[in-house]
């Protein structure tokens, strides 16, 4: 079965991304991508890696015709304003915002300083982390984005989370500038940004709140920096556990937990410069690394993961959860496995 789908929003980064996925699937067809701002031009004007990809061209957001499902890669706060409008186009709707990944309006409203515009509908979205949901999202009509942040740090902790080991967690990510997204800002000129080791948010990054609603409330500490990368999230969690594991117990459990995980890798190698997971070699793929360490002298186990913020936290697992709720091979479009040397 071949399906027909639709980007709204498809000049950012993300809707890009999801643009470059979607042409390269060989069970779907997009029929539209809108922008405002660039309607009537080619995508490839906006997207030049897909030059010659395809002849679409930006429509603007009123030509939007009926399809079988609605890819949003609005900024947040505007898909949950119009979510009425956009479910009378598409009986399927995935958002890659933040609007509807939190299950409570209350606990929006504390992280995103603002009442949610359409609180009746966050019950109706399935979070879109197919790790974490997979059974949810076949049965699923809505799947909410991920937090690139989130993903990376919930895919890290995920299986002691679940376990209840954590007592507490004391958490940093270093990303890449293309999850500031490409509207352009003080801050992202080249003078300024180029050769940044630059703590943004060093308490109180809304990511947090995924955290704690995907792996539950225990003292979970978050930080993030950002670095000299355009693409990429590196999380190095400290994690104290009311366990005392050993390495082959860590091992063992993470294991069992992502031994068939098409898109998570365990990696802990004994030699090389790639022993730990490192967001370099992850650009363009779907995967997430995973890695860890244990100080033996103070019984601190540290989680490492990474990815590319741009797929596994955004696209790419937007992309895995429409496998999902359509019955596809739920890798298909996404086998690419990134660039060495990059």
């Amino acid at each position: 079965m071949t399906i027909n789908v639709s980007i709204i929003g498809g000049s950012g980064y993300v809707g890009g991304e999801l643009l470059r996925l979607l042409l390269g699937h060989p069970q779907v067809t997009v029929r539209q991508i809108t922008s405002q701002q660039h309607a009537g031009s080619f995508v490839h004007g906006v997207h030049p890696n897909l030059r010659g990809a395809t002849r679409l061209k930006f429509s603007p957001i009123e030509a939007l015709e009926p399809c079988d499902l609605l890819f949003l890669a609005l900024p947040h706060g505007r898909a949950a304003e119009q979510i009425e409008q956009f479910a009378n186009l598409a009986e399927r709707i995935i958002d890659l915002s933040a609007d509807f990944r939190l299950n409570d309006p209350a606990l929006y409203e504390e992280w995103y300083g603002r009442s949610h515009p359409a609180p009746e509908w966050l019950s109706k979205f399935v979070y879109g982390l197919p790790e974490l949901h997979r059974n949810s999202l076949r049965e699923a009509g809505y799947v909410s984005g991920v937090g690139c942040n989130a993903t990376a740090v919930n895919l890290a902790l995920a299986p002691l989370a679940q376990q209840g080991l954590i007592q507490q967690a004391v958490i940093e990510v270093k990303v890449g500038s293309s999850e500031g997204g490409n509207s352009f800002s003080a801050a992202s000129h080249h003078p300024e940004r180029s050769g940044a080791l630059r703590s943004f948010a060093p308490t109180g990054h809304r990511h947090q709140a995924e955290m704690v609603q995907e792996l539950g409330n225990f003292d979970l500490h978050f930080s993030a920096t950002a670095v000299e990368l355009v693409r990429g999230v590196l999380c190095t969690a400290h994690l104290f556990l009311n366990q005392n594991l050993a390495e082959k117990d860590v091992w063992k459990l993470y294991r069992e937990v992502y031994g068939s995980e098409p898109f998570v890798r365990i990696v802990k190698e004994r030699k090389g410069i790639y022993r730990y997971p490192e967001p370099k070699i992850l650009a363009g793929s779907n995967f997430c690394d995973v890695g860890f360490a244990k100080d033996e002298r103070s019984g601190r186990l540290v989680v490492l993961s990474a990815i590319d913020n741009l797929m596994k936290g955004a696209a790419g697992t937007a992309v895995q959860a429409m496998n999902l709720m359509l019955n596809y091979p739920e890798t298909t479009g996404l086998t690419f496995t990134g660039l060495h040397p990059i």
